[in-house]
């Protein structure tokens, strides 16, 4: 059975929606659809040292987990040949059409997922603009501009 995300809610979109994958949403907009949406996933995509050592979005204030899934290998940050495989089996089929939303530290890796994972057959894959510790600042420092931390969302140190 598969998850029909027409009727579930659906995320506002920064800017245009891209060719190849559903398009860029503001920390701040994943959380909401996360939320109100029972079939949205959250996948972090950054590397076991980043969920250990900086922190982990806390969804458990809407009953939910995220996936977490290293889009790279660290030290080598090579991307992980085994991730699409590993993220479609952990979505399943009855999520091919319910919002998956993909978190980095700053929105590039998470991207390249929602990009990888669109072409696999996933339909609505988002990449959170910002991603869990934002931009660099003008003292290239993160955690203040924008993303998850920076727009007060709940996390916790692993």
């Amino acid at each position: 059975m598969s998850v029909n995300a027409s009727t579930e809610v659906e995320p506002r979109i920064l800017g245009d929606r891209p060719a190849n994958y559903a398009g860029d949403v503001s920390a701040e907009e994943a959380w909401r659809v996360l939320a109100a949406n029972p079939n949205a996933v959250l996948i972090d995509v950054r590397t076991r040292a980043e969920w250990s050592y900086v922190g982990l979005p806390n969804l458990s204030a809407i009953g939910k987990e995220p996936l977490l899934a290293e889009w790279q290998v660290f030290p080598s940050m090579a991307v992980s040949e085994a991730f699409v495989g590993d993220v479609a089996g952990a979505l399943g089929e009855e999520r091919k059409d319910a919002p998956v939303l993909f978190l980095c530290r700053s929105g590039a890796r998470s991207r390249a997922a929602a990009v990888a994972m669109t072409a696999q057959g996933f339909a609505h894959c988002y990449n959170v603009a910002g991603g869990f510790e934002g931009d660099l600042d003008e003292d290239r420092h993160r955690g203040h501009r924008n993303g998850w931390k920076a727009s007060g969302l709940p996390w916790a140190q692993g």
